[in-house]
């Protein structure tokens, strides 16, 4: 271990973890001595949601199975509308980092409680962080005015998970751990977790892949996910994420597919700068972590071209201007030429480059 100093910051959360877990919603909600929970899911878990209800019973007030993909404000605040409503005095979320991201917007402008009940490996509901979108951007803010006071992993409710989704959804975990590696304010705690956590999603996932009902794999694969959320909740984010924010807030794309195609070409660029990273990586996913996650990615049938994801033909460009409009941190300098070529990669499914700096 580095003898260097280093500042671990950890944030409060109440974790229930297990299967079957979901039956103690109601407990939790007595424990936060709230009388009235509103219920959050998107569009396609609002049965998930009408169960809650019933194990609520006179408990719920109401649902709002309006989530979308990055938080669009004026949902946020159509739902904020719909609590003030009803006087919820908590909200409950079930689904993944849509009706986690919804739940938390709430939560800002409000100051309710929040239970969630993740269903996917999204590991937003370990974070102080809030992404919303207006105007076509995507603006992020730390506060832990935003962070959920109860999480309820119950592996139950990743069963029904489809393949698909489970492996980008757990790819998109990945990157929160992997990027923490090398995070500005990186510390050996927060390292230790991530390369468990990385590990742990690089077995379970294809195995997930040929069997999804196979409850160790989900076992594992939730507890990844779980440690990736604490890893992108503790410490600061980088090229990975910056260019995931940029194209899907720009570009309408799906959020954990667009990181599934990204992560390996991010950590290519970023590879000459941080080799003792990349060791550590080598450690738990093999020679080449870059294209070993390309490979994962393969292994689990989730996409690897931006182009398969919807991104248009000409918005390299744009693209590219967009991520180097605000400065922000990176081991590796970013420059311009090497950041198109790098989304002209991840557009066409390249496998990913290592270049010197």
């Amino acid at each position: 271990m580095s003898t260097q100093n280093f500042t671990y910051t950890g944030h409060p959360a109440r974790v229930i973890f297990g299967f079957g877990t979901t039956t103690q919603l109601p407990d939790e909600v007595e424990r936060l001595c709230a009388r009235r929970a509103l219920i959050l899911s998107t569009p396609a878990q609002t049965s998930q949601a009408e169960h809650l209800a019933g194990l609520l019973g006179a408990t719920c007030v109401g649902i709002f199975s309006g989530a979308v993909m990055h938080t669009p404000v004026d949902v946020s605040e159509h739902a904020v509308s719909l609590a003030k409503e009803v006087g919820a005095d908590v909200v409950v979320g079930v689904g993944g980092g849509s009706t986690t991201g919804l739940a938390k917007a709430i939560a800002l402008r409000t100051d309710l409680a929040q239970i969630i009940l993740p269903t996917t490996y999204a590991g937003s509901e370990m974070t102080p962080i809030l992404g919303e979108t207006s105007d076509g951007a995507k603006r992020t803010q730390t506060t832990l005015k935003v962070l959920p006071e109860v999480v309820i992993y119950d592996v139950d409710q990743t069963l029904g998970l489809p393949p698909g989704i489970s492996g980008t959804s757990g790819i998109n975990a990945m990157a929160h751990a992997v990027e923490a590696l090398y995070a500005r304010d990186s510390n050996p705690v927060i390292s230790s977790l991530a390369l468990q956590a990385i590990k742990a999603l690089a077995v379970a996932l294809p195995k997930i892949a040929k069997d999804s009902t196979d409850r160790d794999a989900r076992f594992d694969a939730l507890y990844g996910a779980w440690l990736c959320g604490i890893c992108l909740g503790s410490v600061g984010m980088a090229l990975h994420h910056k260019l995931c924010h940029t194209l899907g807030g720009s570009f309408d794309l799906p959020h954990a597919e667009t990181h599934t195609v990204i992560l390996p070409h991010a950590l290519a660029y970023n590879a000459p700068a941080m080799p003792e990273v990349m060791v550590a990586l080598e450690g738990v996913l093999g020679p080449d972590p870059a294209l070993a996650l390309q490979k994962l990615a393969r292994s689990v049938n989730a996409p690897t071209s931006l182009k398969e994801i919807g991104m248009p033909a000409d918005g390299v460009e744009r693209a590219a201007f967009i991520a180097m409009s605000n400065s922000y941190w990176n081991p590796r300098a970013l420059e311009i030429s090497q950041i198109r070529d790098l989304i002209g990669r991840a557009y066409e499914g390249a496998p990913p480059l290592a270049t010197d700096h």
